[in-house]
């Protein structure tokens, strides 16, 4: 028989197996615990076009300030502000009294040198008058006619007269004032040519030309919608601001459809336009001694992928080669990442 100690000892190991098959199994060690979480993007196309977000202030393409010419009375006003006028309209006449006797007196004149010049030729033709005398009688005539045209300017002088077809904008004066030579009468302005000038950083001027179409919307009218067409652009940068003025002329019709000087002018729309452009996020872009690269994502695993990149707007980069449409990469900063490294997709970025 065994002893009493060999028995105990069976006892024991007997109970160290039925505590040992009580005992759950400890579950295996899965890939997925030790994957990184990331944020994944599924590479798409998107328009790259540059914007061009702009405000500035309708005005007239020509503007002008119509000074008097010589001092004098106002006679009298035919027009006021917002009258339209043709060319050669008169507008106001000045009090020009003294110079119209002028006038009449120089006129005198040259009818007197007129028929002196005419004797003296008949004269000389009969060989009664020298050749001096011929010449002192044309040289009177001559001075006659020069007096006759200055006082006719002065005359002319006193009629103030539209320069172009215009719009008068503002009127300084009322019969009966008196005015000295370069005072402002009216104003006047080109309403058929309304223009904005947009000052245009120089990254976005070079993708502008003369003839390029733009849509403009006005704060005023909100349902008009008009097209502007880029009329120039100004040879340098304004100071400081580096800004170029583009001048954006606005149709004929503007000014009918109640378009005025003043108004605020907005323009939003694309330049250098890029539609259906590949792109990525740029953070998930980096670069190596090979170039630049991304990491894909296939089966929950990176994939390291180098890339050709081209234009950066925002936060997107054009891809030119490397990536497909539908491709998954990883949406952030690749530095701290590997090859063959698993990762699970917690989020993708839009």
């Amino acid at each position: 028989m065994p002893s009493i100690r060999l028995q105990r000892l069976l006892v024991l190991f007997a109970s160290l197996l039925l505590v040992s098959a009580c005992q759950p199994e400890a579950p295996p060690v899965s890939a997925s615990n030790n994957a990184t979480p990331v944020a994944a993007y599924s590479v798409s196309t998107r328009d790259l076009s540059r914007p061009l977000r702009l405000s500035a202030s309708v005005e007239p393409r020509t503007q002008i300030r119509l000074a008097a010419r010589t001092a004098g009375t106002v006679q009298a006003v035919h027009h006021e502000e917002g009258e339209r006028v043709q060319r050669g309209q008169l507008l106001a006449q000045l009090d020009v009294a003294e110079a119209a006797a002028e006038l009449a007196r120089t006129e005198a004149q040259l009818n007197s040198a007129r028929l002196d010049y005419q004797r003296a030729v008949e004269l000389r033709r009969r060989g009664v008058a020298t050749e001096l005398e011929l010449q002192t009688a044309q040289v009177a005539l001559q001075v006659a006619e020069s007096h006759q045209a200055l006082w006719s300017s002065r005359v002319a002088y006193g009629r103030i007269e539209a320069p172009q077809n215009a719009t008068i904008t503002a009127r300084h004066i009322d019969p009966g004032e008196a005015v000295d030579a370069q005072d402002t009468l009216f104003e006047l302005a080109d309403m058929d040519h309304l223009v904005l000038r947009l000052g245009v950083s120089e990254l976005d001027v070079v993708h502008l030309a003369p003839g390029q179409q733009i849509p403009v919307h006005l704060d005023a009218l909100p349902d008009l919608r008009l097209t502007g067409e880029v009329r120039r652009i100004f040879p340098a940068a304004m100071g400081t601001s580096r800004l170029i003025t583009v001048e954006l002329v606005l149709p004929p019709s503007s000014w009918d459809l109640g378009v005025k000087p003043g108004f605020l002018a907005r323009i939003d729309t694309g330049i250098d336009p890029r539609p259906d452009t590949l792109v990525v996020p740029s953070a998930a872009i980096g670069s190596g001694d090979n170039g630049n690269y991304v990491y894909t994502i296939t089966q929950e695993q990176l994939g390291y992928r180098p890339i050709q990149t081209g234009i950066t707007r925002g936060r997107w980069t054009e891809i030119i080669d490397g990536l497909e449409p539908g491709e998954t990469i990883l949406a952030s900063n690749p530095i701290d990442m590997q090859d063959a490294q698993p990762v699970r997709i917690v989020t993708y970025l839009e």
